[in-house]
């Protein structure tokens, strides 16, 4: 597998792991293909879809089995402006602090909270303290662990169909008041989710310039930080994307 080509089935793997080749390749296709979609159109998710998308993050993992994710799901139009604009007054503040890149930052869209058919927000519970187990060396794992469940329902959106945009630009105390969140909650993420006129082709940022995705061998060490591996990551052959083989790609 060549360092930049997306991951794609192995057709080796149905008889080892009771998934047909079609159901190993289309868990591929939803990574290669999820991606952070700020673009969407106002079309409403209809309620089922909205719970399978909610029952797939609740599988995730988690850390000493704390499940420490919770969900808000922004219903009332004048809040969901309330949060646009405090996110839109973050958007520039950020600009501010990324210095000479500052008026790329605001030429950049960074959400569609305003046009998303849902808008939920996912908070730490409160109470983590208690639990230790995983945890006493790494209190961060629930950060780890609610990130898990965002991705389960990132992935299962794009199977679904539908857009998911992971929005950062907050004040945290400002959204845990905001929502009434009891203390001791901690709000990681406002995502967007909805119908998409259709999927990038490649993630945003590096479409705009913004950076590059990193050659995979540049990333996996072995036995020591920066020393590369004996056997190298990258092999003679490349996955298409499709589950076949590209030779051509090195």
């Amino acid at each position: 597998m060549s360092c930049n080509t997306p991951p794609s089935a192995d057709p080796g793997a149905a008889p080892r792991t009771g998934f047909s080749l079609d159901e190993v390749a289309a868990v591929y296709r939803a990574i290669n293909e999820r991606r952070d979609m700020r673009h969407f159109r106002p079309d409403p998710v209809d309620c089922e879809t909205l719970r399978r998308l909610l029952e797939a993050a609740h599988r995730a993992p988690s850390v000493g089995y704390m499940q420490p994710w919770r969900f808000v799901r922004v219903a009332d139009p004048a809040l969901r402006e309330r949060i646009h604009g405090h996110v839109a007054a973050e958007h520039e503040r950020t600009a501010e602090a990324c210095g000479e890149r500052g008026a790329e930052v605001q030429r950049l869209k960074l959400e569609g909270i305003r046009d998303a058919g849902e808008i939920l927000v996912v908070a730490l519970t409160d109470g983590r303290e208690r639990y230790v187990l995983g945890r006493r060396t790494l209190p961060e794992m629930d950060l780890c662990s609610a990130a898990c469940a965002i991705q389960n329902l990132w992935l299962a959106a794009r199977a679904e169909g539908l857009g998911m945009g992971w929005v950062s630009l907050f004040e945290p105390e400002w959204l845990a008041r905001t929502l009434g969140m009891p203390e001791g909650a901690h709000p990681i993420a406002i995502l967007c989710l909805g119908e998409v006129e259709a999927f990038y082709d490649e993630p945003m940022l590096e479409t705009e310039g913004w950076d590059t995705r990193r050659p995979l061998d540049e990333l996996v060490f072995e036995d020591r930080w920066g020393q590369a591996g004996s056997k190298p990551v990258s092999g003679p052959q490349a996955d298409s994307g499709d589950g076949s083989r590209n030779e051509s790609v090195s």
